[in-house]
């Protein structure tokens, strides 16, 4: 006598489970590339999930809020910190904490500590390297190697 095979589990369950845990990735990893406009998310997401995360504007919205609030996408205030950092960090003295954690979420008292190092490089510096990258999973990462001239 043969065993019975195992029951088959929901599919529109696992289906939709499956959309809720990637969805928020599938963003990231979008937007890793750069700037996009909702449609064009919405577009691409589609297409390149071959429409297994088909969303609508109104879903994908709050989901970009959670992330801007997260302080996982806001690229264009992390590259002018970055260049701040070289050129201008007197500028950057005049954000305030709470502004600094509007824009990056947990990672903006991060940005306060590289502030606070940078200032004990003086006042002419020479970026000596610079990486800066949005993984599909975390925050940015940013690496500025400076030397003081």
């Amino acid at each position: 006598m043969s065993p019975e095979p195992p029951a088959q589990p929901d599919r529109k369950g696992i289906d939709r489970e499956l959309r809720r845990g990637s969805l928020e990735l599938a963003i990231l990893h979008l937007l890793s590339s750069g700037e996009a406009y909702g449609y064009e998310i919405v577009s691409k997401l589609t297409a390149r999930t071959n429409g297994a995360l088909e969303i609508t504007d109104g879903t994908l919205y709050p989901v970009l809020y959670r992330l801007e609030r997260a302080g996982f996408v806001n690229q264009q205030f992390d590259r002018d910190f970055l260049q701040g950092m070289v050129n201008d960090p007197a500028r950057l003295t005049k954000i305030s904490h709470t502004q600094y954690m509007r824009e990056s979420g947990s990672e903006g008292i991060e940005m306060v500590m590289w502030l606070a190092m940078r200032g004990a490089l003086g006042p002419r510096v020479r970026e000596a390297y610079r990486f800066y990258r949005v993984p599909t999973s975390n925050t940015a990462a940013g690496l500025l190697c400076l030397e003081a001239t």
